[in-house]
């Protein structure tokens, strides 16, 4: 039960490109279901991203990383700059704040809203409606490995997948849990290769097979990531919740923002659970819509509705998504850039007057 007049201090960092665009029409949003909801958010901006880079040559401090922990969320813009070198900011700032906050589970809803368009024929909102737990702090992206021999003929490059029991079991069971509140198919399915990654994958199909003793009311299932790519275009409605590692969830959860209509709509979030998370819209900085009032807010909308429901205001979040789904069937002429029949602050407005 909310607190009456309980306040929240969210930390906001517009970052690149579209991004201060469609952060503000999140926050402006957001300050509409707080006003009904009968909580407060105390919003602090911070000017982390790519100028602050080109200016000073700092990412993010460990100095400022920890003063993040003073929040209760953080909202996301955008990381992304054409005048900075590739993996610079997405290593300094993204990854560095998901792992050392500790945000070791990325939850992505892929949820097909009406009035939205989808690239796979004969599906609607009734079948694309599910959520992938993407393991967050492991897995190939630890950036471990080395090169032998580089740049010779003979060169060979190895990178490390490196995964813990307690980082599988941490996000096994966050993902059961999940399966367990949405209420729905109850059915987790476990995405994998375990018959070519017989180590890794060995041990999340080990730990799966534990843990789901201790959750007798949850349906399992196990697919090959290659398996799960091809039932999420010919059957998406077989998933309920999927859980995988770092590297397979990075790329089915784009091919799930695909089906449910594109980046446009397409929200994460990068979760702690005992301590700070962080929301986003999955879009990108798309630098090229800098300043045009073209671009589609609706992601960082929704990456807003995400942290109201991790901060227990689930009627507030609720509100902003049923408000979402009435502007993208009754409004909107698509979900692209220059093409939904208003602009980035018009469609910002409409999302707020059905709040």
């Amino acid at each position: 039960m909310t607190t009456k007049n309980k306040s929240y201090k969210i930390a906001v960092i517009p970052g690149d490109g579209t991004g201060p665009e469609v952060t503000k029409e999140a926050t402006k949003v957001l300050k509409a279901a707080s006003a009904g909801g009968g909580f407060n958010l105390d919003f602090t901006e911070f000017d982390y991203g790519g100028e602050r880079y080109l200016k000073t040559k700092k990412v993010l401090t460990d100095k400022e990383v920890a003063g993040l922990k003073k929040f209760d969320a953080i909202l996301l813009g955008a990381v992304g700059h054409p005048k900075v070198e590739p993996g610079i900011l997405e290593k300094g700032l993204l990854l560095k704040i998901r792992f050392d906050l500790e945000q070791y589970i990325n939850l992505r809803p892929v949820k097909l809203y009406p009035g939205v368009w989808t690239p796979l024929r004969d599906k609607g909102p009734a079948d694309i409606d599910f959520v992938v737990v993407r393991e967050n702090n492991e897995g190939l992206y630890v950036g471990e490995g080395k090169f032998i021999n580089k740049g010779k003929k003979n060169e060979v490059a190895l990178q490390v997948s490196r995964n813990t029991r307690p980082g599988v079991e941490r996000c096994i069971r966050y993902a059961f849990e999940t399966t367990r509140k949405r209420n729905k198919r109850k059915k987790l399915t476990l995405c994998g290769k375990t018959n070519v990654l017989t180590y890794a994958h060995d041990l999340w199909w080990r730990v799966f097979n534990e843990v789901a003793k201790e959750y007798k009311d949850i349906q399992t299932d196990y697919a090959h990531v290659d398996a799960t790519c091809m039932w999420m275009v010919k059957n998406p409605e077989w998933f309920d919740v999927i859980v995988t590692d770092n590297m397979f969830g990075d790329i089915i959860t784009d091919l799930g923002a695909m089906i449910q209509g594109g980046m446009g709509i397409a929200a994460g979030g990068n979760i702690n659970p005992k301590g700070v998370s962080m929301f986003e819209p999955i879009g990108g900085s798309a630098p090229k819509y800098t300043g045009k009032n073209v671009i589609n807010p609706l992601a960082a909308i929704c990456a807003g509705g995400m942290m109201l429901e991790h901060l227990g205001e689930e009627k507030a979040s609720q509100a902003i998504e049923n408000a979402v789904m009435d502007v993208t069937k009754n409004k909107l002429k698509s979900l692209a850039a220059g093409k939904m029949g208003f602009g980035t602050r018009e469609v910002g407005d409409l999302v707020v007057e059905r709040i």
